[in-house]
């Protein structure tokens, strides 16, 4: 599998990005996909993940309410809406996946085997 991250870019505080994570691949809807971030100086930290086969959601508490991970298997691409951004998202997302990693792992970015190359979002205040 190869991912392509994109969607990212420069928005104000309070504002919304879509990013998209486009995968080849037929059996990607099988995968657990996430979106992990790093910040300049920080770790990368988990922000969202779809269980396989989308059975299930996972989010950061830190942007429960804010952001929504979905997947359109038609287009083979995993999306995570942000919304009410704020300066303290600002960071490189990228977006993983894996087709065997465990509900218990799922937060944790050495469990996926494929990455994407990053979408910057930058957030102004």
């Amino acid at each position: 599998v190869q991912l392509q991250a994109s969607g990212g870019g420069l928005v104000q505080d309070g504002g919304s990005l879509r990013l998209s994570c486009a995968a080849s691949g037929r059996a990607f809807r099988s995968y657990a996909t996430a979106w992990f971030r790093q910040a300049p100086g920080k770790d990368r930290e988990f922000v969202a993940a779809l269980s396989r086969n989308s059975a299930g959601t996972f989010y950061a508490d830190f942007v429960k309410g804010r952001f929504t991970i979905s997947r359109d298997s038609a287009k083979n691409t995993v999306y995570l809406q942000m919304n009410s951004l704020k300066p303290e998202d600002t960071a490189v997302y990228y977006c993983a996946a894996d087709p065997s990693i465990i509900l218990t792992s799922i937060r944790l970015p050495h469990q996926y085997d494929y990455w994407g190359q990053g979408t910057l979002v930058t957030v102004s205040s």
